[in-house]
């Protein structure tokens, strides 16, 4: 009997190498949704739910960052293929994000100032590695899809994760008084040029829309990451604005920051409606299976950075009228985290079975698929 146990120990090990091998960087989207639903309920006055998801969040985020390590050391050739991949690429933007949104999480609920600036020193070279290696990437690969098949929302991620730098730099100002300026000044650029981002991939992402044959399977939950980016984006500009007193270089340009800001949040709030219809037509009219997916957290973020960047506007332009939306989408925010959280919980009990079972796990092969 002891030679079957052996080689039962064994198969596991190899099984759990394997899913290793194949953690795949988009879960880190995950922590981007569960830390601004933190945030969305510590504005809504929800203190303790911000406070629970902020600690779950920490934890998620250290796991998530040992699997990856993990990965890197045993299959790096694996990771650096998705690196310059199409459609797998910009998934590796949510590490970015999802580090920036902790961090902002950990400064606003917890007050933790100096962890949150460590993480602002850590996403910043992260950050600029990735948008030049993946953009260079793109750019001198000989063999390239067509556009209908290499766009898609989650190049947006790009765009998430500029602003996400641009928004924790703008809070870490206010707490480090000998970095004020420089801070400022750098969430001024990324804002500005994670704008400039937006319309370049937005562009084609409206244009693959509306010219080219779309598949119920083609409106992947990414999609989302439309709203999302301009949501960020808009948070991002009413960070600055709160800011306008702290630097004479914000003063001087505070009309044209009001105004773009404000072009960002309507161009999210558009966003809705359409994002909606597109939804029920997959899902209703289309009858496209509704299951969990890990790429379903990039449609949570959205909702609760909605929810955030509306707030923050509200308190820049002393928009009181408003309040009242900052605070439903806290809730419904809340409710899309529940159920996707509910979703990871049953997938991973499955794959764990799975494993104990010596069977190979499928758990990430529909997102390679994707």
């Amino acid at each position: 009997m002891q030679a079957p146990i052996q080689l039962e120990r064994g198969t596991r090990r190899e099984r759990f190498a394997q899913q290793l091998r194949t953690f795949p960087p988009v879960y880190f989207s995950m922590i981007m949704a569960t830390g601004v639903v933190s945030i969305a309920l510590h504005l809504a006055d929800l203190r303790s739910g911000g406070a629970v998801l902020m600690w779950l969040n920490a934890a998620l985020y250290v796991i998530f960052s040992a699997l990856l390590i993990a990965r890197l050391a045993l299959a790096p050739r694996g990771l650096l293929e998705e690196l310059i991949n199409f459609k797998l690429a910009p998934a590796f933007f949510t590490i970015v994000a999802g580090t920036s949104v902790l961090a902002r999480e950990l400064l606003i609920i917890d007050a933790r100032s100096q962890l949150a600036t460590t993480m602002l020193w850590i996403s910043l070279p992260l950050w600029a590695g990735l948008i030049y290696s993946v953009f260079t990437a793109f750019t001198v690969k000989t063999e390239k899809p067509t556009l209908a098949q290499g766009i898609h929302g989650g190049w947006l991620l790009s765009v998430v994760a500029t602003q996400a730098i641009s928004v924790l730099s703008s809070l870490v100002a206010r707490s480090v008084p000998s970095l004020q300026q420089p801070l400022l000044f750098l969430a001024l650029g990324l804002w500005l040029f994670g704008g400039m981002l937006y319309i370049w991939i937005i562009s084609l992402i409206f244009y693959r829309y509306t010219f080219f044959p779309f598949a119920p399977s083609d409106l992947m939950p990414p999609y989302w990451i439309n709203m999302g980016a301009m949501a960020i984006s808009t948070l991002a500009g009413a960070s600055l604005i709160q800011s306008v007193s702290l630097a004479t270089f914000l003063q001087e340009i505070a009309p044209f920051l009001k105004g773009l800001t404000l072009l960002f949040w309507a161009t999210a709030t558009w966003w809705i409606p359409m994002l909606l219809i597109l939804g029920f037509w997959r899902h209703v009219y289309k009858r496209f299976a509704l299951k969990y997916d890990p790429l379903y957290w990039g449609a949570v973020f959205p909702l609760g950075m909605y929810s955030v960047s509306t707030r923050q506007l509200c308190d820049a332009f002393h928009l009181s009228f408003l309040l009242w939306l900052p605070q439903t989408f806290a809730y419904i925010a809340l409710a899309a985290w529940f159920a996707a959280f509910v979703g990871f919980l049953l997938t991973t009990t499955h794959g764990l079975q799975n494993l104990l079972r010596t069977q190979a796990p499928a758990q990430w092969e529909g997102l390679r698929r994707s």
